[in-house]
């Protein structure tokens, strides 16, 4: 970047026609990222969108940075290559429910636990949809698709628990239709030194309307959506109730004459136990409890590229810097008669 270069959102958008349903979800996605993009301070060349197959994987063409199209579900594997070869670089990895957790999802859960200094933006609207409405790994048992006329019978996949499963060491979630959240979830991502999972709930209003549509609706959204900020209490229905553990459960209390703010639930990003409890909220709705939304896990742990360059360095040290050719002739050799 030129010294005092300065962006605007639209320097990171390009003359490609967007290309998806009017009304997706992608649309609001997409624009949030071109506009947090300038406060990251890097140069474009610097700033690479890595994605694989599926509506969520034309973002590439429509960031103005260095970008790859890649192939269904190895979005993360180019990205680890990358990565590993020129750790300076912001990479980006853009996936979807289907291409990140189906086909993609050895190839996922073998980054986060590896934890390469990138970041994934798993949009999930819990359907197929480029492929025109089949069942995706997180689709809902019982949702009626193209693929499951008589309704799914696949146990859905939870992507957040099994980041946290992967060892993740930074794990969240944002919505598509709350920008302002979305945009600071994409800053704390970028700040995570290390591997960082945001799943984003993305509307899908051809294959799949609606679905997230009690966390997204003005009405209902304030008694089915947690936002959790690091040091506060678990609030929420509009300050009038909170969550507390009874003993590792989490319980929905009334703010009032029996419980106050200091009797709740202390949201701790690094706390691991507590971070799985709240990737699993939600599993059962009868239960009353919201959904988890913004950081619910932060770790620090050494990157995957550090310890390969501390590695490097530390062979050089004992042997130097070696010789390709060399290397690659080998010490063995033999004479052909």
């Amino acid at each position: 970047m030129e010294e005092n270069q300065s962006y605007t959102a639209k320097d990171f958008a390009t003359d490609q026609d967007v290309r998806w349903c009017p009304g997706c979800g992608d649309y609001s996605i997409l624009k949030q990222v071109q506009t947090v993009m300038p406060d990251l301070g890097l140069p474009r060349e610097d700033i690479v969108f890595i994605s694989g197959i599926g509506c969520s994987s034309r973002f590439p063409y429509y960031m103005n940075t260095y970008g790859m199209h890649s192939i269904h579900g190895r979005a993360t594997s180019v990205a680890t290559g990358l990565k590993a070869a020129r750790p300076e670089l912001s990479v980006w990895i853009v996936t979807g429910d289907g291409d990140g957790l189906s086909i993609g999802g050895n190839h996922l859960i073998h980054l986060l636990r590896r934890n390469l200094d990138v970041n994934i933006l798993l949009f999930n609207n819990e359907i197929y949809g480029l492929t025109k409405g089949q069942y995706s790994p997180t689709s809902p048992e019982g949702q009626v698709t193209k693929s499951s006329p008589m309704g799914a019978i696949d146990h859905p996949f939870n992507p957040l628990a099994l980041a946290m499963g992967s060892d993740a060491s930074f794990i969240a979630r944002t919505a598509d239709r709350d920008p302002l959240h979305q945009r600071e979830m994409l800053k704390r991502s970028h700040q995570h030194k290390g591997a960082s999972f945001l799943e984003i709930y993305q509307n899908c209003n051809v294959f799949n309307d609606g679905a997230f549509e009690m966390m997204t609706d003005k009405k209902g959204k304030p008694f089915h959506t947690l936002y959790l900020e690091h040091g506060k209490p678990l609030v929420f229905a509009n300050g009038e109730k909170g969550i507390i553990l009874d003993g590792l459960q989490p319980k929905v209390v009334e703010i009032g004459t029996d419980y106050s703010e200091s009797d709740l639930w202390i949201h701790d990003e690094h706390d691991g136990m507590k971070a799985y409890i709240l990737t699993r909220m939600f599993d059962n709705p009868a239960d009353g409890l919201p959904r988890p939304f913004g950081v619910i896990y932060s770790a620090d742990r050494p990157t995957y590229e550090d310890l390969m360059e501390g590695q490097i360095a530390a062979a050089q040290e004992i042997k130097g810097e070696g010789d390709l050719d060399e290397l690659i002739a080998g010490r063995n050799t033999w004479v052909v008669e």
